[in-house]
């Protein structure tokens, strides 16, 4: 008959594993799925591989989210679940769009750190050390692989969703005033914390720039490494790559985000171009009435001859003086509405960094330890 103390050496032994295994950082891994059925086991059974792998580094959970798909992506997404306590589906009953389905999972992960994943793996599972790498290293809020960067790679993407995307990239990059290559990837990873403290209201794509514009806001630092864009990393042989990008939705998408930026390009800086062209205009009109003031000297009273020539001067060009008065009237509401913007951008600001401190304070009064 066994001792007491040898029946509770094993019990002893699981709990050390368990305090031990308690120390390593915990990664949440966030994946939305819409109407992903033909690849969707095969790839989540690939990320969960490839998570094994970092066992002896981290532990992890795997977050899927069913983002009211139409075929059976929920229905496969709960049976590769079923068995794998680390495998979690949340649900919604309708299309919510990309940015629902990551404050769903936002809201529901515990991770120190988060990284948010395409369920098509055109961005290679592998990605996943590498950014937690890097977070870790870096001491970054955020961490976005990129494609454009020196180092990165792009594969088989149709000429014109690549260009589209360099030059909506580009473009944000410069409404930032940053040194990104890319904001609207989101295969990036999170620090957990700092990632839960952020309030979000984008229901599609645009969220992506959204937590950069906020990051920014809050001073936190963003990183970038290079990562490989491969459209050609299909996991079902048959399977064809349904772009998430709609070219007019992601226009108007990449065009919100810039103005979020920096509404100055938007109002302020068309308005002081069409400024330019009333003045040259407007001087140019002024110019030749001045000419004309000559030819009407028979007129003694001043306002009839400076009348006078005025008239002579729109008869030789009716339409400059058509183009100064509109484009100075349109320069002075764009530049109106600018300066109401910036003050706009100015209190949305305040009141953000406002909120952040509340909610921050508010998180250390619940629990001390945050």
């Amino acid at each position: 008959m066994k001792s007491r103390a040898t029946l509770e050496r094993p019990l002893e032994r699981r709990l050390d594993q368990a305090i031990v295994g308690l120390d390593k950082p915990l990664v949440s891994v966030v994946v939305p799925a819409f109407n992903e059925a033909e690849v969707l086991e095969e790839n989540l059974a690939a990320i969960c591989d490839y998570l094994d792998t970092l066992s002896a580094e981290y532990r992890w959970e795997l977050i899927v989210v069913n983002d009211g798909s139409s075929d059976r992506t929920g229905e496969l997404a709960e049976r590769f679940a079923a068995g794998r306590e680390n495998v979690r589906v949340l649900h919604h009953r309708s299309n919510f769009g990309l940015g629902q389905a990551f404050q769903y999972a936002f809201r529901s992960c515990r991770g120190d750190y988060v990284v948010t994943l395409d369920m098509d793996l055109s961005y290679s599972a592998d990605h996943i050390a590498s950014l937690l790498s890097r977070i870790r290293s870096s001491g970054a809020r955020v961490v976005a692989a990129s494609p454009y960067m020196s180092g990165g790679r792009i594969s088989n993407v149709p000429w014109l969703r690549r260009t589209l995307s360099i030059w909506a990239n580009r473009f944000l990059s410069i409404a930032a005033r940053g040194n990104l290559s890319t904001l609207t990837s989101m295969v990036r990873v999170y620090d957990g914390r700092f990632l839960r403290r952020l309030s979000l209201r984008s229901m599609g794509m645009e969220i992506s720039p959204e937590i950069i514009y906020k990051t920014m806001l809050l001073h936190g630092r963003i990183e970038e490494m290079p990562a490989h864009l491969n459209w050609s990393a299909q996991r079902v042989a048959g399977y064809r790559r349904r772009s998430s990008m709609k070219i007019l939705r992601h226009t108007l998408s990449v065009l919100l985000s810039g103005f979020l930026f920096r509404p100055v390009m938007f109002f302020i800086l068309p308005g002081l171009l069409l400024l330019l062209l009333s003045v040259y205009a407007n001087g140019w009109a002024l110019a030749h009435s001045l000419e004309h003031w000559a030819a009407h000297a028979q007129y003694t009273q001043f306002t009839v001859r400076a009348s006078a020539a005025v008239a002579s001067a729109f008869n030789q060009a009716p339409h400059t003086f058509v183009v100064g008065g509109i484009t100075l009237m349109l320069a002075i509401q764009l530049i109106g509405l600018g300066i109401l913007a910036l003050q706009s951008k100015s209190y949305f600001e305040e009141i953000f960094h406002l909120g952040s401190t509340i909610g921050d304070a508010a998180r250390e009064l619940r629990d001390p330890r945050v």
